[in-house]
């Protein structure tokens, strides 16, 4: 069979990532068949597996590639000079790059279950890396009295809960700009930990 038009390795990899993304964003991973996602790209349901071998390694590469992402532009961060411009830092790049990518967020929290333990184990490792980051500004907080916390942990785990929430309700032209929420939120966290 002749290859379809436009489905160069460069065009039809990426558009069946994102075909898939939407999907599983949108229907749950389980509901979603390769055929769907087929049909969505516009090309057969074999082509599908010259770009993966299967569903499953589709998710993780969408998680994984997500993750990357995250601790690439996290990394990329300027350098600060105190706990608190850290955790102001941490608290509007969570905000900005999580809007940003909704769907591989809503992906990255409630498909977790649908990870084959190996794959689960490679994602939760970049998880905690990600979570851990957090951790250590709230630690350094706490060690310099800047901040008032029984467990640095349970704190990193409830501010993550709490910024990533936005995604859930956030509306572009509703009440509040994003700067607004990013300024409203950065007051909560700094409250919560006692800055």
């Amino acid at each position: 069979m002749a290859r379809k038009k436009n489905s160069s390795a460069d065009v039809t990899g990426p558009r069946i990532r994102s075909a898939a993304l939407r999907l599983f964003a949108r229907h749950g991973y389980a509901a979603v068949s390769m055929r769907q996602i087929a049909s969505e790209v516009g090309v057969q349901a074999g082509t599908l597996y010259l770009y993966t071998p299967d569903k499953q390694s589709l998710l993780f590469d969408l998680m994984q590639n997500h993750m990357q992402d995250l601790l690439s532009e996290l990394a990329a961060l300027p350098d600060v000079q105190s706990p608190l411009a850290e955790l102001q830092q941490f608290t509007r790049f969570h905000i900005r790059f999580h809007r940003a990518r909704s769907d591989a967020v809503f992906i990255a929290y409630m498909e977790l279950r649908n990870l084959e333990p190996k794959n689960f184990e490679r994602i939760e490792a970049m998880r905690r890396q990600y979570e851990a980051h957090l951790e250590g500004i709230l630690a350094r907080g706490k060690a310099e009295r800047l901040f008032d916390l029984p467990d640095t942990k349970l704190a990193a785990f409830a501010l993550i809960a709490m910024l990533t929430g936005v995604n859930t309700w956030f509306r572009e032209g509703g009440r509040l700009s994003l700067d607004a929420v990013e300024e409203i939120y950065w007051r909560m966290v700094k409250k919560a930990v006692g800055g």
